[in-house]
């Protein structure tokens, strides 16, 4: 992850963006950083209940 301010979706809360998917994540506190870090990006696993759905924050 990098320092991006809010990409954007502002109304959406913690927002956390995988490139190059586009696979837009909301957490709540660094254990769901750390599972989508260990499922998505090690593994290639999207993390379903920690997707932000579309129209959030747009």
């Amino acid at each position: 992850m990098n320092k991006a301010g809010c990409l954007d979706r502002c109304a959406g809360g913690p927002i956390a963006v995988v490139y190059p998917e586009g696979t837009w994540y909301t957490y709540v506190d660094g254990s769901d950083i750390d599972e989508i870090v260990e499922s998505h990006l090690k593994n290639g696993e999207v993390v379903e209940r920690l997707l932000t759905p579309p129209e959030i924050g747009r």
